[in-house]
C-alpha cells in the first residue's frame, strides 16, 4: 500500500513540473515586441579589426523604452544580456538560437537585471566589464523586458534585425598567467644550472679517481 502511494505522489509531481514547463514552452520570441527598447552597446576601444579582452575591456551600455512601445505598461524589470552573433553560433549547437525560449541558447550571459520605473523616461546607461569567462567569439547586447510572472514580453538589442551591425568581438583568456610564465622560465635555467653543476662535479670527480 505504501509502495503504491509512493508511485502515485511521484507522478503527480511528475505531472506538475511537466504542466510547468508546458507553460514555459509555449514562450515564443516570435511574439516578443520587437524593438520596443533601444539599446546601445559601446566598446571601451573601436576602430577596425580591434579585439576586446575579456576580463579588461568595457562596453558602454545604454537602453530606454522606444515612443513606439505598446506593452510598456506590463514591464516590470529589464534584464540585459550579452548575445552570440550568427558567425559565432555556426557549428556550436550550444549557440543555438530557438525561437522558444526555454530552449534558446543565444544569450547566455547575464550583464545586468534591475526593477522597471516607468517614471523614468531618460536614456539608462551604465559600463560593463566583460566577464573572464567570455569565450572567445562576435556578440551584441540585447535587452529584455519581463512582466510580472517574470515572462519575456518585449526587446531591444544593439543590432539589426539580420544580426550584422554594431558587432564586437572578444578574445577570450587564454588560462595562462604572466607570473606562471616568469616562473617556468625560471625554473628551466634552474634545471640547465643544476644539470652544468652536476656535470662538472662528475668530471672532477672522475679526475680524482684516475689520479689515485
Amino acid at each position: 500500500m505504501a509502495i503504491h502511494k509512493i508511485l502515485f505522489a511521484s507522478l503527480l509531481i511528475c505531472l506538475l513540473i511537466q504542466s510547468s514547463h508546458g507553460a514555459t514552452k509555449e514562450r515564443l520570441f516570435s511574439d516578443l515586441e520587437k524593438s520596443a527598447l533601444e539599446v546601445t552597446a559601446t566598446p571601451s576601444r573601436v576602430g577596425e579589426g580591434v579585439v576586446l579582452a575579456a576580463g579588461i575591456d568595457k562596453l558602454s551600455i545604454t537602453w530606454k523604452v522606444s515612443s513606439t512601445a505598446t506593452k510598456e505598461p506590463e514591464f516590470k524589470a529589464i534584464k540585459v544580456k550579452l548575445c552570440y552573433a550568427p558567425a559565432s553560433q555556426v557549428d556550436r549547437p550550444w549557440r543555438k538560437t530557438e525561437n522558444e525560449l526555454f530552449k534558446d541558447k543565444s544569450c547566455p550571459h547575464k550583464i545586468s537585471s534591475w526593477s522597471y520605473d516607468p517614471a523614468v523616461k531618460t536614456a539608462q546607461s551604465f559600463d560593463y566589464t566583460l566577464e573572464r569567462d567570455i569565450p572567445t567569439g562576435t556578440y551584441f547586447v540585447r535587452a529584455y523586458a519581463v512582466d510580472a510572472k517574470d515572462h519575456e514580453v518585449a526587446f531591444g538589442q544593439s543590432t539589426n534585425e539580420d544580426k550584422t551591425t554594431n558587432l564586437f568581438s572578444v578574445q577570450a583568456i587564454s588560462g595562462r598567467h604572466k607570473s606562471l610564465d616568469i616562473a617556468s622560465v625560471c625554473f628551466s635555467v634552474f634545471s640547465v644550472l643544476a644539470l652544468l653543476v652536476f656535470f662538472v662535479n662528475e668530471k672532477r670527480k672522475a679526475k680524482i679517481e684516475q689520479s689515485k
